[in-house]
């Protein structure tokens, strides 16, 4: 059965990146793989065509497709906007209707980028991390939120932390299915000492544990974990944490790896349908100029076919030809060290179409 994938460039880099993936798609459909793709907007480009940051037409397109690729949402042309018409209220949003809780955001370095992190290679050498990020709670979505006068009549803003049982133990019971297909590790991540809502985050971690005897848990405070990470990255296997910290620590590992613009994610539901994009923002900065760095976007497509359509041995090519392009000296300026020639986005994607063969 064909699979339907619905790809929303955004904003910004958003199209440049996404068009080095559709080469990629393009590439697959032609050896074979049976899916099929149309386009939607979200984000600022869905406010400027239809006027909300995810329209109608996209909830629709969105509810009826297998997986979902999406480039980038945001940036300084859309900072006026009423906060309910903001990019990112289409990314909150999109994430919520389709209830895409598991956020699953790898942090590997590759041998052949050690040298670009900003740690020394011995400490980041062979690193491989995943991040798992609960998505649709905690203070991003907690009710009530907003501004308001306090008792003594200053203004305030205001948000509520908060999470269900249910939240907790389904988000647990991913990161605990995912290090038995590793190294059997996993630390929950928490404020418990402070935030009541995580004290009670790691009483139901613990006890959803009790079904995953063979799999050892270690808890760890978010501040001692982000300073953790930086110091002694390889001691973690699995991380699992809420949405605020996952969000937080997810992007700092990013930077393990070399560069923001070599991570992929994935954003699953309960059936494994999903979301894929990179880690990185829209980059007003250098969008329009063939800077971007594709390949999160293009390692984005890879989990896509492993986690939503279970074809791991297409996400494997991919991954193989995204080495292949690194070992033969391909940069874009993000992972580039000095003296070493940098090639543009569509280059990049170029030289990966090429790697599949």
């Amino acid at each position: 059965m064909t699979k339907k994938i619905l790809i929303l460039p955004g904003d910004y880099i958003g199209p440049e990146i996404l068009g080095e993936a559709v080469k990629v798609l393009e590439t697959l459909k032609r050896g074979g793989a049976d899916i099929a793709w149309t386009f939607g907007h979200l984000g600022g480009a869905a406010y400027d065509a239809e006027g909300h940051p995810y329209p109608p037409s996209t909830q629709k397109a969105a509810r009826e497709a297998d997986a979902i690729l999406l480039g980038a949402v945001g940036g300084p042309k859309y900072d006026e906007l009423p906060r309910e018409l903001r990019p990112e209220r289409g990314l909150l949003g999109i994430r919520k209707d389709l209830n895409l809780f598991a956020n699953l955001r790898p942090a590997r370095v590759y041998e052949e980028l050690a040298d670009s992190s900003s740690l020394k290679k011995e400490f980041i050498a062979g690193l491989d991390i995943l991040i798992l990020r609960e998505l649709t709670g905690d203070i991003y979505f907690g009710q009530p939120r907003g501004r308001r006068k306090n008792a003594d009549g200053h203004d305030e803003g205001f948000d509520t932390m908060h999470y269900s049982r249910p939240e907790v133990e389904r988000i647990a019971r991913v990161a605990f299915e995912a290090a038995r297909k590793r190294s059997k590790r996993v630390c929950s991540v928490d404020k418990e000492n402070v935030l009541d809502t995580s004290r009670f985050w790691r009483e139901v971690v613990v006890q959803v544990h009790k079904e995953y005897p063979d799999v050892e848990l270690s808890h760890m405070y978010v501040d001692n974990a982000a300073m953790q990470l930086v110091k002694k990255p390889k001691q973690f296997d699995v991380i699992v944490t809420g949405n605020i910290f996952g969000d937080i620590l997810s992007d700092e590992a990013s930077m393990l790896a070399g560069s923001i613009g070599m991570l992929p994610s994935a954003s699953l539901d309960a059936n494994n349908k999903g979301m894929y994009e990179p880690i990185h923002g829209s980059a007003p900065d250098i969008a329009g100029q063939n800077k971007a760095n594709p390949l999160a976007t293009i390692l984005s497509v890879g989990m896509m076919f492993k986690y939503s359509f279970n074809r791991p041995e297409v996400s494997d090519r991919i991954e193989n030809a995204v080495k292949k392009v690194l070992q033969q000296g391909h940069r874009t300026g993000d992972i580039a060290m000095k003296g070493e020639k940098i090639i543009g986005t569509r280059e990049m994607g170029d030289a990966v179409v090429a790697a599949l063969g």
